[in-house]
């Protein structure tokens, strides 16, 4: 298991480091072996959690996305007016909207009194992301909290921004499948059923089309079976939630996805220009650049493309260059390896990680409407295709005993 760890180095430097062991006490031993002092361990739990845990029950129950974006805009304001941060926290325990924020910050405001770090107080919770807690720590190493909150919550604005978009814009294809299987049901286990006398009186005169057939032992079968069928796929989808919940399920549809000819671009994309803002914001704070790898590739959602990524944190610390490292991950565009590369040449890689995430979210945006264009069609031309089939299925017997008039009744 993988932990983040905050450390004093024997030059007396505090860093953060992401390492593997068994367990805390093991990750605690094993870098006290190496001559770190060890301020703290915890957790670095993976997917979206670790990057923005909004809706995710902690120790002290949920913050919202707007009540978090608040509190720091607004910390950021008070500390930027030279108002203490201890100050600061209490005025705005007093005024959160959020019963579950003033319970934290009531607890964070405590552990400042006895002297812990704002940085340790806020991951003792356990439900801030973890470039929130090094940005803090980056703003307690070089003195300047507000800035580099600031910059958090210009970075925080875009993460939520970009979910939201995606949210938006798959909202409408996600309605129309709905739609289509509410009235895929509705035609093939109230209207065939219920047509079912009349095709069995036309099929005394002729046999029916080989549509009707289908259609009609489809709907028999599932009508006579609906009992069981609706309970077996109730429990199917259940044993695919909890087996996509497993680090072995996610892992394999996150494989999927990426093999998806729009779909797998957009995520590519999304998590470029999201690594790219993560890495800017830790660097901005002083925070070391592999440092800022391993707590930023930890917080990309997609379980294969962290995996390919832990190639390029021993190479950055072997003294690889960064640009020539991130090739190891064999995922991030050239286009943005090129962009990063001329940023570390020429002294200016935070700027040039800024230019990367600006470029990539518009490209995201791209796909995503690209995605969504195709999706939309796909849906209609499918639900288009199962109405049609049905409404031959039940008109095609008619028109044909129509078509044969009195004659073909009589044969």
């Amino acid at each position: 298991m993988e932990y983040i760890c905050r450390l004093g180095t024997p030059s007396g430097e505090v860093v953060t480091r992401i390492v593997e062991a068994a367990g805390v006490v093991d990750a605690k031993v094993q870098l006290e072996r190496e001559g770190f002092k060890v301020f703290a361990v915890s957790a670095a739990e993976g997917g979206i959690s670790s990057f923005l845990p909004f809706g995710k029950a902690g120790k002290k129950g949920r913050i919202k996305q707007g009540d978090f974006l608040l509190f720091n805009q607004q910390l950021s304001a008070l500390l930027r007016a030279g108002i203490p941060v201890l100050q600061s926290i209490n005025l705005l325990k007093t005024r959160s909207g959020s019963a579950n924020l003033r319970e934290v910050l009531v607890d964070v405001e405590d552990k400042i009194k006895s002297g812990v770090p704002l940085s340790e107080a806020f991951e003792s919770q356990g439900l801030f992301p973890k470039i929130y807690t090094a940005s803090i720590l980056a703003g307690e190493k070089s003195g300047a909290h507000d800035d580099v909150l600031l910059r958090f919550v210009e970075y925080l604005k875009r993460s939520v921004g970009v979910s939201r978009k995606l949210r938006g814009a798959l909202a409408y294809p996600a309605f129309l499948l709905l739609a289509s299987g509410f009235m895929i049901a509705f035609l093939t286990l109230y209207i065939v059923p219920r047509m079912s006398d009349l095709f069995k009186g036309l099929s005394a005169n002729r046999g029916l089309p080989t549509v009707t057939v289908i259609v009609l032992s489809f709907s028999t079968f599932v009508g006579n079976n609906v009992w069981w069928l609706l309970p077996a796929i109730l429990i199917v989808a259940a044993a695919a939630i909890l087996w996509l919940r497993t680090n072995s399920g996610k892992l394999t549809l996150h494989r999927f996805l990426l093999k998806l000819p729009v779909a797998g671009i957009l995520i590519k994309n999304m998590a470029t220009a999201q690594l790219a803002r993560s890495l800017s914001t830790l660097l901005s704070g002083g925070i070391t650049v592999p440092d800022s790898w391993e707590i930023a590739s930890q917080a990309l959602n997609n379980l294969e493309l962290r995996k390919r990524s832990q190639a390029v944190s021993p190479l950055i610390r072997e003294g690889r260059g960064f640009t020539e490292a991130l090739t190891q991950a064999g995922w991030i565009p050239e286009l943005g390896l090129d962009m990063i590369g001329i940023g570390e040449k020429s002294g200016s890689l935070r700027e040039m990680l800024d230019e990367v995430a600006s470029f990539y979210d518009a490209e995201a945006e791209v796909r995503l409407e690209q995605l969504t264009t195709l999706l939309e069609p796909l849906i209609l031309i499918f639900m288009a295709g199962v109405v049609v089939v049905i409404l031959l299925a039940i008109y095609l017997p008619i028109i044909q005993t129509i078509s044969a008039g009195p004659t073909g009744s009589r044969q």
